[in-house]
Parts: C-alpha cells; sequence; structure tokens
C-alpha cells in the first residue's frame, strides 16, 4: 500500500544501496526534522516534492522553485499557514545547503547560511541581530540563557572562530575530539547571532563543519533529535549558583558521541530538565517532570489540564509537554477552530471552557 506524504519514510530511502537516494533522504530528513525546534511542521505538498526530488525526478532546484511558486500564488494566509510556509521554504533550502560541497570555515558563511535559509521568511535573513534577548525554556522552569550582548556579537564571533581555526586536533582521542566540538558548537549557539532561526543555522553549519573535518557523519541524528539538541545546547550553556545548576556539557557531548563515535546514548528531552533526579538519587522520591508528548495525544491531553485547570496559560501548557509556546499556541488554536475550546473573556485574565463536542480520536 502506497504511503500518503505526511507517512514518507525517509528511512526506507536510507536503507537503499544506491547513494544518490540515500544523500538526498539525510539531506530531506535533516531539513524537515530542524522545523521541529521551533514547533513547525512541513505541510504533504513539501513531502511530496522532497520523495519526487529523491526519486530523481525533479532537482532541489526546481523544488525549491515549486515551493516558492506555490505560495506566491497564496495571497491570503492565516498565522498557522505562515508558519507551515516557513517549515516547507526552510526545509527545502536546507535540503539544497546540505547537498552542496561548499564550505568556508568563517563568520561570513555562517551569516550567509541564515541569509540563504531565512531569505524573505525573516525580515533580518543574514543579519546580526541589534537588540539585547532573553528565551523562556521549558528545561529551566521559565528561566533563559544568557545570551551574547549586541553590541559585541560580530567580535564574539570572529574571537570564536579564530580560537578554533587554531585549534589543533592532531594526536587527540576521539573522546577529547568530541569534547572540543561540543564545546565549541555551544559557544557558536550561545552567541545567538540572529534574532530568529539560530539553531537551524547552527545545526546546519555543523554538519557542513564536521563534513569538511573529514566525518562522513549521517545527518539523521539531528532528524531525529532535533529538539534534544537545542535542549542539550541551553544546558550546556545554563547555570544559576542560587539554585546550585551548573553548565551540563554532558548531554550535548552524548549526542556528538553518538553521532561521531556510533554510540547509542539514551537522548531523551526529560533527562535534560533541571528538576529531573537520576534514578540514583530520586531516593523513591517521585519527581513532576514535563516529557514530550506525541502531538496526536497531546492536544487530548490540553483539554484534559484545561478541564481541571481552566484558567491554566500557554506558557504553563509548554512546560507542562515539553514543547515551545508557539506549539501550544497553535495546538490552541486549532481546538478552537474544532469548537473544542473557547476562550472567555481577555487574553490576561479570561479561562478556557471546554465544550462537549470534545472527541477524543
Amino acid at each position: 500500500m502506497r504511503k500518503k506524504p505526511s507517512e514518507l519514510d525517509f528511512e526506507e530511502y536510507i536503507r537503499q544501496v544506491e547513494p544518490t537516494k540515500r544523500e538526498k533522504s539525510y539531506a530531506w530528513s535533516t531539513a524537515i526534522g530542524l522545523q521541529q525546534v521551533d514547533g513547525l511542521t512541513p505541510s504533504d505538498y513539501l513531502l511530496e516534492i522532497a520523495k519526487k526530488n529523491i526519486e530523481g525526478e525533479i532537482s532541489l532546484n526546481k523544488a525549491q522553485a515549486l515551493i516558492d511558486s506555490y505560495y506566491e500564488s497564496k495571497t491570503e494566509r492565516t498565522e498557522d499557514q505562515d508558519e507551515t510556509e516557513e517549515a516547507d521554504k526552510v526545509s527545502a533550502r536546507i535540503a539544497q545547503v546540505l547537498s552542496e560541497k561548499a564550505f568556508s570555515f568563517s563568520p561570513s558563511f555562517l551569516i550567509a547560511i541564515h541569509k540563504r535559509l531565512f531569505d524573505r521568511v525573516f525580515k533580518h535573513a543574514g543579519e546580526i541581530r541589534k537588540y539585547n534577548i532573553s528565551k523562556k525554556e521549558w528545561v529551566l522552569n521559565g528561566d533563559s540563557v544568557m545570551y551574547g550582548a549586541s553590541f559585541e556579537l560580530r567580535m564574539a564571533l570572529d574571537y570564536d572562530f579564530e580560537r578554533e581555526r587554531e585549534f589543533n586536533y592532531s594526536d587527540l582521542s576521539m573522546d577529547e575530539i568530541v569534547r572540543h566540538l561540543s564545546s565549541f558548537v555551544s559557544r557558536l549557539w550561545q552567541i545567538h547571532a540572529f534574532g530568529e532561526g539560530n539553531t537551524r543555522t547552527t545545526a546546519v553549519f555543523t554538519i557542513k563543519y564536521l563534513r569538511s573535518m573529514g566525518f562522513k557523519v549521517g545527518n539523521d541524528i539531528f532528524a531525529k533529535n532535533s529538539w534534544y539538541f537545542r535542549n542539550a545546547l541551553v544546558r550546556a550553556n545554563y547555570k544559576n549558583v542560587e539554585k546550585k545548576i551548573k553548565e551540563e556539557p554532558e548531554y550535548l557531548e552524548k549526542f556528538f558521541r553518538n553521532l561521531l563515535m556510533g554510540e547509542h546514548n539514551e537522548l531523551k528531552n526529560r533527562y535534560l530538565h533541571v528538576d529531573y533526579k537520576k534514578p540514583q538519587d530520586r531516593k523513591n522520591v517521585p519527581v513532576n517532570v514535563p516529557v514530550n508528548v506525541p502531538v496526536k495525544n497531546r492536544r487530548e491531553k490540553i483539554i484534559a489540564v484545561l478541564t481541571k485547570d481552566p484558567h491554566m496559560s500557554a506558557q504553563r501548557l509548554a512546560e507542562e509537554f515539553g514543547v515551545t509556546e508557539k506549539t501550544i499556541k497553535r495546538d490552541l488554536q486549532l481546538l478552537k477552530q474544532q469548537n473544542q475550546i473557547v476562550r472567555v473573556g481577555a487574553d490576561k485574565n479570561g479561562y478556557w471552557k471546554v465544550t462537549k463536542n470534545f472527541k477524543e480520536d
């Protein structure tokens, strides 16, 4: 039975002996998987285009052109459709960048990647941000990493790239190589040079950098663990002396050990939460740690939560389910459109009312 586009199994292609199909599948699966870091889901149309490219029916340039023209023909779009457009366009562009051999180890190349991925998607694509930022993270109970200050971003990039360029990898063990690479990628991400799209840009740059060093890495680990990758970057750059929380690079190192050394460390997002207790530390005390919930079940569980607590905010729901606030807002919007919930009162002081039309399907 033929798979629907939304059920396209990239691993089926990756297992193929034909190198061309395998490489294209790696590029597309990574491109699509990386959208999860911002809670985005590509359309069935994008998946159908990807399949045609993998099968050799169209080129990557043609695939990107088809996606662009598809959205140019749409004059009016909802917020959800705008997010799908972002996911589709950026997926096609990541697949193209990953399929190219060209690479330059420089801040300019990092900036150029951001420009290519987000041109006409973000207003300031390819521009270093000129304002300071903070982001509430579910793994930090709503706290934020201390990101690079806007006035020094270019200097910070130049400094880290120069240090990495001068670093000597010869005579290092793989353990030492993984530890150093994890540190470099962590610092690069912490600078957060752009207003949006930093994690996706960092991931694409990292893959190309590793290839330039001779590592024959498969991209599927980024596709399957993109949310873990981002959360590991968060934990590697966060400390809170008052709460006795230190920077934890071990999670990111496990990711790279799997990628470069073929290990099989368990990459679970709940392990990264600051409240997570390792089994040996629990002392039989249960810990309520947010866990990523599959999207199909998440909306059902949102209904259950809102039934018990109608005043639950999108931020608290995001922390509860281990996803971004943007993802939760999209879930709530869909549930409203399906008349399963209604908002009573203002956004700030109102509450959610669960309707009788709720169906668990």
